[in-house]
């Protein structure tokens, strides 16, 4: 069974808060906007518990974790340098990296710079896929504006509001939008991410991601539940990956990415099989 997890702090600008547990072949998970380093794997601990080494850590002006000093922003070259900084924690040894939305974003804009460093790749609910449409940027200016003038409350009736989700989905999904954000310490950081990151360009093409490979594994959301990470999204990761693996939850299941023990479990299988593949 692992400790308790073990904090650190990786400086020097921006100072990023993370936590580390377990022991084992290394994982470095990254979370998605507006989100916190617990909402990858949603408080599970049974990655760590099946023998792994798991690192999680806040993004620049998200949860405990600074905002970007001055002069620099919240692009995903910023989001990728300080991925950097936390990979350090690691040390030399191969790692699995995964990511949830931006998270993911920041994975595999990583991967594409770093393909040596990984032992394996994990795309949890992408949304980018070489476009950026006017839609999406006035959605998430208008998200914004919501927290700017309302706090919290206008923020979550902003999206009970605007993303379409399916009544059975509802409650559960602005309910733990309201427990996320209630977990974020400077909002008018997260304000500032929400106008730049839609406008960051994690790579130019999906096209790109045909010269990564390595071992990945994408996790696809139903429409219906989540309808802000497109399924077909998912899908064309899988497809410009070259050794990609596509799962999603079973007809009528909450999405897989938001079942944090499931999630565990999957992770754990496939780094096995990706380790077990470079021996």
């Amino acid at each position: 069974m692992p400790g308790e997890p073990e904090p650190f702090a990786v400086g020097p600008e921006p100072l990023l808060q993370g936590e580390a547990e377990g022991e084992g072949p290394p994982v470095v998970l990254c979370h998605g906007i507006t989100a916190t380093r617990r909402y990858v794997l949603h408080g599970s601990r049974a990655l760590a518990r099946a023998g792994h080494r798991v690192f999680t850590y806040d993004a620049r002006g998200h949860g405990e974790s600074d905002p970007a000093p001055a002069g620099e922003g919240y692009g995903y070259l910023e989001l990728v340098g300080d991925l950097e900084r936390v990979v350090e924690q690691v040390g030399e040894e191969r790692f699995l990296l995964g990511g949830h939305s931006m998270g993911a974003h920041t994975a595999v804009a990583y991967a594409l710079q770093h393909p040596e460093r990984l032992a394996g790749l994990v795309v949890i609910g992408p949304v980018y896929v070489g476009e950026i449409e006017q839609s999406s940027l006035d959605y998430w200016d208008g998200l914004a504006a919501a927290l700017e003038a309302g706090g919290v409350d206008g923020f979550v009736a902003y999206i009970g509001d605007q993303q379409g989700i399916d009544s059975r989905w509802r409650d559960s999904v602005l309910r733990f939008t309201r427990e996320r954000m209630l977990r974020q310490r400077n909002l008018p950081a997260l304000t500032q991410a929400l106008r730049e990151v839609p406008r960051s360009r994690p790579f130019e093409r999906l096209e790109d991601l045909r010269a990564l490979n390595v071992p990945a594994l994408v996790v696809a959301s139903n429409d219906d539940a989540d309808p802000g990470h497109p399924y077909e999204a998912a899908v064309a990761y899988a497809a410009a990956l070259p050794q990609a693996e596509l799962v999603t939850e079973r007809e009528g299941e909450s999405p897989l990415a938001w079942q944090g023990g499931k999630l565990s479990r999957a992770l754990a299988a496939f780094y096995g099989k990706a380790i077990s593949s470079a021996q």
